[in-house]
C-alpha cells in the first residue's frame, strides 16, 4: 500500500484535506513542499477560478497537489419547503436588523455530468483529483485515469467503498464520523451507520483491494501512526491545518477555534442542508431552535446561510458561519504549515518507534 505514495512522491503519508474555506493555493504549496500532499478546493470555483488556482498552486510547488471537486446529486427543488425554510430563519435574519433573502439559489454546482469542469481538468491535469458526496461517471473516471490522474474518493461506508472501487478509484479516503466539515455520504437522506474513523479505516483496509486513507479526529502524528496501524496506507488531516497563517480561515474563525467552542463540536444541517460538523457557534444555536430535516437540499440552504453569515456579519455578530472542525479539534495547533508537516513527520517517527 506505501506504493502508492511513492508514486506520488510524499515523504510521509499525509495529505491535506481540502476544507473549503480554508484550503488554497498557498496552504495546498506549502504542505506539498513540505513533504505532504497539499489540497485546494474548487466545488465553489467557477472554471476560471479552477484553471488560476491550479495555476497558482503550480507557480508556488513542483510537488503534486490535490484537487477536490463535489459529485452531490442536483438539488431537488420544492418550492413550499424552500419557503417554509426561509420563514423559519427569518426571525434571526431580524434580529440582526436583515431581511432573509426571496429565493434560495444553487450556490455550489456538481462534477458529475459537467464536462466543461472535466475538459478542464483533462486539458490542466493537476496530479490528484479527488472527489466527495458521490462519484462521477465511469467515462469520467477512465479519462481521468488515462489522462493520468490519481483519483481519491470519500466513503463514510463499506457500500460506499465498493462503489468507489468498482468504478476505478485509485484510493479511498475513509472519513470517520469525527471529521470536520461536510459528511461524505452519498445519500444525505439514508441511514448513517456513523461509523468512527478507526472501525471505518480497519473495516475498508481489510474489505478494499486499493489503499485506504483515514481521515476525521487526527490531528497529530500519534493519530496517524494509530491509522496505519489499521492498515491505511495514510491519513487525511483538515482541522490540524486551519491554524496555519497561510489558511483561509479568518479571524474569527481561527478565535472560535481556539476557545471552549474546538471542545464541543456539532453535526449540523442549518448551514447548508447536508449534515456537516463545525464549531460550537451560532449556527449550533439556531439548529435547536429549528427543524434541521425540514431543510432544503444541499447547496440551495447554503445559499440561505451564507446569506445569515454575512447578515450577522454586518451587524458585528461574528458567531455565524462555516467554522468547520472535527472532534480533534482541542488539539490544533497554530504553526506554519512547513512546521506542523514537520512536527507530525516527528511525532509519527516517535510513535512507531516504540
Amino acid at each position: 500500500m506505501a506504493g502508492f505514495f511513492d508514486l506520488l512522491g510524499v515523504r510521509i503519508p499525509l495529505i491535506q484535506a481540502p476544507m473549503a474555506g480554508v484550503s488554497n493555493p498557498g496552504l495546498a504549496a506549502a504542505v506539498s513542499a513540505a513533504g505532504g500532499l497539499g489540497s485546494i478546493a474548487v466545488g465553489a470555483a467557477d472554471l476560471a477560478d479552477t484553471r488560476r488556482m491550479i495555476g497558482e498552486t503550480r507557480a508556488l510547488t513542483d510537488r503534486p497537489f490535490n484537487l477536490n471537486v463535489f459529485c452531490h446529486r442536483p438539488p431537488r427543488r420544492d418550492p413550499e419547503r424552500e419557503a417554509r425554510w426561509l420563514v423559519a430563519l427569518a426571525p434571526t435574519f431580524r434580529s440582526f436588523d436583515a431581511v432573509a433573502p426571496d429565493n434560495l439559489t444553487e450556490v455550489y454546482r456538481t462534477f458529475v455530468g459537467d464536462e466543461a469542469m472535466l475538459a478542464l481538468l483533462l486539458e490542466d491535469r493537476p496530479p490528484v483529483v479527488s472527489f466527495h458526496f458521490g462519484v462521477p461517471s465511469r467515462p469520467a473516471i477512465a479519462a481521468l485515469r488515462a489522462a493520468g490522474i490519481v483519483l481519491l474518493g470519500s466513503a463514510t461506508s463499506l457500500e460506499e467503498a465498493r462503489a468507489l472501487e468498482e468504478a476505478g478509484i485509485s484510493a479511498i479516503v475513509a472519513q470517520g464520523y469525527e471529521a470536520g466539515g461536510h459528511r461524505g455520504v452519498m445519500d444525505p437522506d439514508a441511514p448513517d451507520d456513523r461509523l468512527g474513523t478507526l472501525a471505518l479505516t480497519r473495516l475498508l483496509a481489510s474489505r478494499c483491494r486499493v489503499p485506504v486513507i483515514a481521515a476525521g479526529g487526527i490531528m497529530d502524528g500519534a493519530g496517524i501512526a494509530a491509522c496505519l496501524a489499521l492498515g491505511a496506507a495514510g491519513a487525511q488531516l483538515g482541522t490540524a491545518f486551519v491554524g496555519c497563517p497561510e489558511s483561509s480561515a479568518d479571524a474569527s474563525y481561527r478565535a472560535r477555534l481556539f476557545s471552549a467552542a474546538a471542545a464541543h463540536t456539532e453535526m449540523t444541517r442549518v448551514i447548508s442542508g447536508r449534515p456537516a460538523r463545525c464549531l460550537a457557534n451560532g449556527f449550533t444555536e439556531l439548529a435547536r431552535t429549528v427543524d434541521e430535516a425540514a431543510a432544503p437540499d444541499y447547496p440551495l440552504s447554503y445559499s440561505a446561510g451564507k446569506a445569515l453569515a454575512a447578515a450577522a456579519r454586518a451587524d458585528g455578530d461574528l458567531r455565524f458561519g462555516a467554522h468547520w472542525a472535527g472532534q480533534g479539534a482541542p488539539l490544533a495547533r497554530a504553526l506554519p504549515a512547513a512546521e506542523l508537516v514537520a512536527a507530525l513527520a516527528d511525532e509519527l517517527g516517535r510513535a512507531t518507534a516504540k
